[in-house]
């Protein structure tokens, strides 16, 4: 039986030092023998208002080193049971979202072929795009757990299509995210016209706007949205600024009146047995936040969708 990575344990080399890796794993330069992939997608070309994202992945691995491998909260012991890897970021270009675009989707097609399950950290909204368009080539169309201020369904963005803001229009019309089975959580703020929130809800989603959320706990709602999915592949991509800039200044977009931090541990933890094919973590921009709690914050989060993924041992 091949050993499974762990992380460098900060009794026995310094939290401050070691390698830039998520939770200090190993670095992978092949996918073969892979349960999970961590890839960084430093993008922030797609975004809107704040830029910073593209720092994103490399202060979430810089902060991960805080981390240690057992949840004492779940049980969950990740490293036990899943061969996990950092495999470093991808080569995007910088100066093109469209290619990009097509970086992104491609390298997704040959994290899925080598049969690893992919972890991304962003960069901005708009990776989620090729990555559902990856994902839909190899499942079909994917139930999917949306976290976020936003509901990101505009048609367009000065004249874009492929933007960070309408990521979840060109999932439905494209038919990768089946919308009946499609959830969003923490959506708020305020917007261009009623059909901001209100036209997606036509299409089928499921919305859960922050203000309905407000003091409450989120393991029922969770637990439902769980049983709904069923046995359904889905996908769960967590934007940061779906939590209150209390808890996360660092972002591009934000929000007032947003999630809580223990409330994302309760939506997440109570997702435990969905049948995740992926995941991600954006929105993170460092140069907004110099205390680094907002890219903490989503490395723990990154870590929670670890400790639910299929296949994880609880002790």
């Amino acid at each position: 039986m091949t050993a499974k990575n762990q992380p460098i344990s900060g009794n026995d080399l310094a939290r401050f030092s070691g390698p830039n890796t998520f939770m200090r794993l190993p670095s992978a330069g092949r996918l073969q023998g892979l349960d999970v992939a961590v890839v960084g997608v430093p993008v922030d070309i797609g975004t809107s208002w704040r830029s910073g994202t593209r720092f994103g992945p490399k202060q979430i691995r810089a902060e991960s080193a805080m981390i240690r491998p057992y949840n004492m909260a779940t049980g969950a012991a990740p490293f036990d049971s899943l061969q996990v890897a950092d495999i470093g970021d991808l080569a995007i270009n910088t100066f093109s979202l469209k290619d990009t675009i097509r970086i992104i989707s491609e390298s997704y097609d040959a994290i899925l072929n080598a049969g690893a399950l992919p972890m991304a950290m962003g960069g901005d909204h708009s990776i989620t795009l090729p990555i559902l368009r990856s994902i839909a080539r190899r499942h079909g169309p994917v139930a999917l757990v949306h976290v976020d201020a936003h509901a990101d369904v505009n048609d367009e963005m000065f004249g874009e299509r492929e933007t960070h803001g309408t990521v979840f229009r060109r999932a439905y019309e494209e038919g990768l995210i089946n919308p009946e089975k499609t959830y969003q959580i923490g959506i708020r703020g305020t917007g261009y016209a009623a059909t901001d929130f209100k036209e997606a809800a036509g299409w089928g989603f499921q919305q859960f706007p922050a203000h309905d959320l407000w003091g409450r706990d989120l393991s029922q709602m969770a637990a439902e949205i769980r049983r709904d999915i069923g046995d359904r592949p889905v996908y769960v991509t967590f934007d940061i600024d779906g939590l209150d800039p209390a808890y996360a200044p660092g972002t591009g977009t934000p929000e007032i009146g947003g999630l809580t931090t223990p409330q994302a541990l309760q939506l997440i933890r109570a997702l435990r047995g969905a049948p995740i094919v992926g995941c991600d973590l954006v929105e993170v921009s460092p140069p907004y936040d110099p205390s680094g709690n907002t890219a903490l914050t989503g490395a723990n989060i990154l870590y929670e969708l670890l400790c639910i993924l299929p296949g994880v041992e609880y002790r």
